[in-house]
Formats: structure tokens, sequence, C-alpha cells
């Protein structure tokens, strides 16, 4: 007989709501997830229960409700930045700023990151829960399925996905894993790790705290900043450092990388599938975004899985051959593992079994 109000093992529930927002809730012993459906599947929270550390960035602006909460006019770039909290979007079918493509104008992160999702609760024993969400694009044929699962004594999620052209027409897109680090859990004890090989910098000036030369490449991990110190991307900077910079690591060996409290000893991993996701997405505004949306006030960075970069929308993605083709009916497969571990400084490799060493 399940217990529908069980209290030990893995839980799941659907019964929730944040901000009037239909909300899942899905934990093991040491983890517990918190996904607005009603929201792009966000991931408002991704908790590490014995150390009660959330790793997930919120943003100044914290949940609003799109469908309650309304600006007095949208912005030209769409209205992604109005109702971002921070966390883990799915972003889908451009990624970066606005742009026109195929006859269509996308605004910033594309189609799916503010509507809802349907969901299900597929799997709900003491040994592992899962559930299912669903959405269609909403100028293109595109639909997306994902399923979370978490099993008892792993501090990880997994995630499996499924992405289809519904129409008989070849479909170019971006599709990528918005994730959002930031405080308490963000400071400068933080070391990244990844099997990256290039730095590369955003190919345009959009901010007068840039630290690093617009379109300038790296040999990983060491960059120049603009006033010509050497910089090692391993290392997470001050606040006081007042920065902004949109960058990109590129040839990675293997599909992961690892951002580490060297003096918790905790850190968030990510391994996914390389041969889809070829680009890794470094977002830095360690105090330096001044005026709209930041204002001076976010101390955060944006690791990001990407089929393509850079972070200019899809039409740039298509002029740079980055994008991603989906024949007629098409479908693609894919998976990815979020993992949680404890007593390491650093990380030297993940396993696709998710092992961290």
């Amino acid at each position: 007989m399940i217990n529908p109000d069980r209290n030990y093992g893995c839980r799941i529930s659907d019964e929730w709501e944040l901000k009037g927002l239909k909300t899942i809730v899905m934990e093991n012993e040491f983890l517990r997830i918190t996904i607005l459906a009603d929201k792009g599947s966000d991931i408002y929270e991704f908790l590490y229960k014995p150390l009660d550390i959330d790793f997930m960035w919120r943003t100044p602006m914290g949940l609003r409700n799109p469908y309650r909460e309304r600006a007095t006019r949208e912005t030209a770039s769409g209205s992604f930045v109005d109702y971002y909290e921070g966390g883990w979007q799915e972003i889908l079918p451009s990624g970066g700023a606005p742009c026109n493509y195929g006859g269509i104008e996308y605004g910033q992160h594309g189609e799916i990151s503010n509507v809802p999702w349907k969901s299900i609760i597929i799997i709900d024993v003491p040994d592992e829960v899962s559930c299912l969400l669903k959405v269609r694009a909403l100028r293109t044929p595109l639909s997306l399925e994902k399923t979370l699962t978490l099993k008892s004594g792993k501090p990880m999620l997994y995630i499996h996905e499924k992405l289809t052209n519904e129409s008989p027409e070849r479909i170019d897109l971006m599709w990528g894993h918005h994730l959002a680090f930031g405080e308490p859990f963000l400071d400068e004890n933080c070391r990244i790790d990844s099997p990256a090989q290039k730095i590369y910098i955003h190919p345009e000036s959009y901010s007068k705290n840039h630290r690093f030369k617009a379109n300038a490449s790296f040999n990983w991990p060491f960059a120049e900043t603009i006033d010509g110190r050497k910089v090692d991307f391993h290392e997470i900077p001050p606040r006081t450092q007042k920065s902004e910079d949109m960058t990109y690591l590129l040839d990675l060996k293997e599909p992961w990388f690892a951002l580490t409290h060297m003096q918790k000893r905790v850190g968030f991993a990510l391994r996914w599938d390389k041969s889809l996701f070829k680009y890794l997405w470094y977002w830095q505004v360690f105090g330096g975004g001044e005026g709209y949306p930041w204002y001076s006030r976010t101390y955060n960075i944006g690791l990001e899985p990407w089929t393509s970069y850079t972070t200019s929308g899809l039409a740039e993605a298509v002029k740079k051959g980055t994008h991603l083709t989906l024949n007629p009916q098409e479908e693609i497969e894919t998976d990815i593992m979020a993992i949680i571990y404890a007593g390491l400084k650093k990380v030297k490799s993940i396993s696709r079994s998710g092992n961290v060493k």
C-alpha cells in the first residue's frame, strides 16, 4: 500500500503553490528540489540538506508570477528579465539577445521560460520518485519533454529529455540550460573546474565594467584583463571586483563542470551529453552590473551548457554555424546529471555514472 503522506525515503508532491504558481517538490535523504511547473519548469531550489545549502541564485527581484504581476509595457527584448528569479531555466529555441529569424521575432531567451508546463508524477515509491514535464513552443513546432528523477541514497538529480520537431520542415534552433549560482553559497572561496581548452570573450562590449577585451581568445585556464593582468578562471573574485562579463568555455574534452566551495568542501557538478551541448557559457557578474536590471546589486555566475554560442540569439548562431537543426519529425533524446559532492576542494573528473574525483 502506498502512503500518500510518506515522510521517509524519496518523496514527491505536486500539490504546492508559490506565488500562485503550481510547484512540484521532490526530495530524498540528501536533496530537496523545487520546480515551478507553471513557470518554465524552472528549478527554483536545489537544496543540499546535510549543510542546508541551496546552490541556486535568487535575484534581487525575487519570484514573480507572470500572470499576476504585469509591467506597464514589455521591453523590446521581451519579458524574461522581468520575471527572472534566478535558479535553473530551460531555454529554447533561441538563446540570449532578442532576434528575428525565419520570420519569427524571438525575445530574450526564446519561448518556453515563462509559460506553464504540463506535469505528472510517474513514479512515487520510497526508493525513487520521478515527474514528467511537457511543453510546446508557441511560435515554432517544437515540443519538449523532460523527466526528473531522484533515487534513494544518492545526492543526484537525473534528467532525461526528448525534443521533437513536430513539422515536415527542418527547424533551426538553440537549446540551453541556464543555471545561475550566487550568494550565500558563492564567494571568493569557490573554485570552478572544467575540462575546457579555450576561453572566448563575448564579441561585443555591453558594459563599462568589463574585465576582458571583447572578442579575445585564451587557453584555459588563464585570460588577460584589459589592463594586462593575468586571471585564473578557476578562481571566483570577490564582490569588490565590480566587473561584468560574458565568456564561453570551448573545446571541452569531457562534458562537465564543477563548482566547489573549498572551505565548506561541498560542491555542485553537472555532466551532460557532449555531442549535443558542445559549449559552456560562463556568465560573470561580480558586483559590476550597473543600471537596469541589476543596479549593482548582484554577485553571481552562470555555468550553462548550450548547443550553440554566442548569447546573441538564433540568427547570430546560424551565421556562426553553431546552431542545431532538427529534420522533419526528428526526435532527439539526452541525459543530464546534477551531482552534489562533499569532502573535496577541487575536481579532476566526473564519470558517466556521476562519480566525482
